[in-house]
């Protein structure tokens, strides 16, 4: 059960809250590791009383609670919450915050431990923790904790994330920062440490000896949505690569830490990071590939429009949808491996999967039977992240009858066969580890800037090479005919996921 507390959540009035974030605090409520002295005040910009503000979330979140909520729990969900109206850009704002803080601790009996979500828009980050850390609301002298929880995008590029760990740091100690990814919160990220360091069968061949590759794949089957206008200043790179994809990366890829200790393993998850080959101008050219979907059709016929058709985006757009690279790590583990990574925007499917190619198994004994090597396929594991979560596996078995002939057999583990309870939507881990004061699955300063590092030379070359040929892969379809040569330079191929076979045929 995590300690009493008081949970501060800043843009209370946005999406993030109402889908995610009290929808978590309701399932934490109802697994019963919420204390009885736990209370959250929702500030934003809204002129509501407590009562209005609950009546809003009762509305507002219900759809997000899962199939039968249970009553008592939503209810006692609603009756802990709080509500005041503030600009955050007010710097008389924090002495009334902290008032209402010391009333709401006096009056309650509640200990005086703080977390402080920022669901709001990056630009605010540091005004909002300077307001909190003049007011004495950051200090943690007299045993009491105050953390503060920092939704993504952290940065638009190195630079820029550099100014604002200065800026946190400023007015905190690492420690108190919790750099949330909710990625890294999924059942499945989480097994991956289990599957490979839990089990004596799969580490001894997680290396170059056995592998061939690794591919990570965030595929999206919707377009941009109403986030148009963030979403072209940003695009794919900035938006998922940086964060998701690189965080992932950096579980499948680490050495193993000497302890669970949160920062043993983020310093392991570092080192692979800054062992990643950087890009040199040229490499750039050769190993990423960027693309913007135009015009498609669904299934059914339906007509899905093109990025540059959607709402808040420029007409002529060069924003990518669309990106895949190839990565090298240069540690003893992973030399001579390559990680491609690929994410993009109205694909064939919504999924997310980290496929493990292994190497061709030796098959001299089988070459009376089988006139190519290709005729064998590899093994490969593949881990499911979302939406199916689960772990499979490919190998070959001879097929009943007179002639030796090979066929591939699947083994399947999926969460919600073999466990009471399906996956949760990973708020619900991330803030009980932050009430907890376990930061294992939250990004450190260095591992944030290590991510924007890599990224920085594609984008500069990006912006110095505009694209002349967008869009260049049409919605629906798996991304650019250079996202398939990629890998097909190396001769091979992007594994798609079942659920999405179909599609590609």
């Amino acid at each position: 059960m995590a300690p009493p507390h008081i949970m501060v959540i800043f843009g209370a009035s946005g999406d993030l809250n109402r889908r995610k974030l009290i929808p978590a605090i309701y399932s934490l409520y109802r697994d019963g590791l919420l204390p009885e002295q736990f209370t959250v005040l929702g500030l934003d910009r809204q002129e509501l009383d407590d009562e209005a503000f609950r009546e809003r979330l009762d509305g507002d979140c219900r759809e997000f609670l899962g199939t039968d909520p249970d009553a008592v729990a939503w209810q006692s969900t609603l009756q802990s919450v709080y509500h005041m109206t503030v600009d955050v850009t007010d710097p008389d704002m924090y002495p009334r915050l902290a008032e209402r803080l010391a009333e709401m601790t006096g009056a309650g009996g509640l200990v005086p431990n703080f977390l402080f979500y920022l669901a709001t828009l990056p630009r605010f980050f540091a005004g909002i923790t300077a307001g909190l850390g003049r007011v004495g609301l950051l200090d943690e002298a007299g045993g009491n904790w105050r953390r503060v929880i920092v939704e993504k995008p952290f940065g638009h590029d190195l630079q820029s994330a550099r100014d604002m760990n200065r800026q946190l740091h400023e007015v905190m100690g690492e420690h108190q920062i919790y750099r949330i990814d909710h990625y890294l919160g999924k059942e499945t990220v989480q097994n991956i440490l289990a599957f490979r360091f839990a089990n004596s069968t799969i580490e001894p061949i997680w290396n170059r000896q056995y592998i061939d590759h690794v591919q990570i794949t965030v595929a999206e089957s919707i377009g941009v949505g109403g986030r148009g206008r963030y979403y072209d200043q940003s695009g794919a790179l900035r938006d998922m690569i940086p964060n998701h994809l690189l965080a992932v990366l950096s579980i499948v890829a680490m050495e193993p830490s000497n302890s669970f200790n949160a920062d043993a393993i983020r310093d392991e998850q570092t080192k692979v990071l800054r062992a990643i080959q950087p890009f040199s101008h040229d490499e750039v050219l050769t190993s990423t590939v960027r693309g913007q979907y135009g015009p498609g059709m669904q299934a059914d016929g339906t007509h899905i429009p093109g990025y540059r058709e959607e709402a808040e985006v420029a007409p002529d757009s060069k924003t990518e949808t669309y990106a895949a690279m190839k990565l090298m790590i240069d540690t003893w583990r992973w030399a001579g491996v390559p990680f491609y990574l690929r994410t993009g925007k109205r694909l064939p499917g919504r999924y997310t999967e980290v496929v493990i190619q292994y190497k061709h198994a030796p098959n001299i004994m089988f070459r009376d039977s089988l006139l190519k090597r290709e005729n064998v396929p590899p093994n490969t594991l593949v881990l499911r992240l979302q939406p199916d979560e689960g772990i499979g596996m490919n190998f070959n078995a001879k097929i009943p009858g007179h002639a030796l002939n090979l066929g591939t057999v699947q083994m399947n583990f999926r969460y919600d066969d073999y466990f009471e309870h399906a996956p949760a939507t990973g708020y619900e881990t991330l803030l009980h580890d932050c009430m907890t004061g376990d930061a294992t699955l939250f990004k450190r300063a260095d591992n944030i800037e290590a991510g924007w590092e890599l990224v920085d030379p594609v984008m500069e070359v990006w912006s110095a090479l505009p694209v002349h040929d967008f869009p260049n892969y049409a919605a629906g379809t798996w991304g650019p005919a250079a996202g398939e040569q990629l890998l097909a330079r190396d001769g091979r191929v992007w594994h798609a996921c079942e659920a999405c076979r179909a599609d590609v045929t």
